[in-house]
C-alpha cells in the first residue's frame, strides 16, 4: 500500500475524517490534490500549480525518529533546511537518533511514508510522540502540509495550525 488517498480507509484515522475534523473545529485551510508526493524535490515539482506568488509560506519536510531509548519524535522543518541528526540530538538533549521504520510510525503516526506531516500528531500524541517544530513556522502566514495523505496538500493559516495543536493536546518544542 502506497501513502495516497486511494488507501485512506486503511489508516486509523481517513485523511477524509481528519479533514472533517478541521471542519468542525472551525479551522481554515485550503486542499489541494496533485499526484502522489513521495519526497521534497517531488513537492517542488508541483507547488507552483498551488502556491500563491508571493506569499509568506512554509513548506515542509518532516522527518519521524527514534532515540536509543526507543522515543518517538516527529520533526518538521523548513523543507530545504538542512539537518544534522547528530547535532540534532545534542541540541535537544536527548542524544542519538535515527529514523524510525515505516511499520513504527504507522504504529505510532497512523500514516505511511510519504505522508509525514504535523496533522499526523492526532494520533502521535495518543502515543507519546514527541512533537519538535522549525522556530521558521513562527513567521510564516500559511503552512503547506499533508493531510495524512501524500496526494494532497494543505494550505493551513499558523495561527489555525497552532490551534489546531491546542485542539489535540499537543505540546511541542521550537527548534531554533
Amino acid at each position: 500500500m502506497d501513502a495516497s488517498s486511494a488507501f485512506q480507509d486503511t489508516l486509523p484515522l481517513s485523511s477524509d475524517a481528519l479533514l472533517a475534523q478541521l471542519d468542525d473545529w472551525g479551522l481554515t485551510y485550503q486542499l489541494h490534490t496533485h499526484i502522489p508526493l513521495r519526497t521534497v524535490e517531488d513537492a517542488k515539482g508541483v507547488e507552483d500549480q498551488f502556491m500563491v506568488p508571493g506569499e509568506n509560506a512554509l513548506r515542509l519536510k518532516n522527518l519521524y525518529l527514534r532515540d536509543k531509548k526507543k522515543r518517538n519524535y516527529l520533526v518538521t522543518l523548513e523543507q530545504s533546511r538542512e539537518i544534522d541528526l547528530k547535532a540534532l540530538g545534542a541540541a535537544l538533549g536527548i542524544g542519538s537518533l535515527s529514523f524510525g521504520s515505516a511499520d513504527r510510525m504507522f504504529q505510532n503516526l497512523g500514516i505511511r511514508p510519504g505522508a509525514v506531516s504535523p496533522l499526523a500528531m492526532i494520533n502521535g500524541v495518543q502515543n507519546d510522540v514527541r512533537f519538535i517544530m522549525d522556530a521558521a513556522a513562527q513567521q510564516a502566514d500559511v503552512i503547506y502540509m499533508h493531510p495524512l495523505v501524500n496526494d494532497r496538500t494543505v494550505a493551513m493559516p499558523q495561527e489555525d495550525l497552532m490551534t489546531f495543536f491546542d485542539k489535540i493536546g499537543c505540546a511541542f518544542d521550537w527548534l531554533p
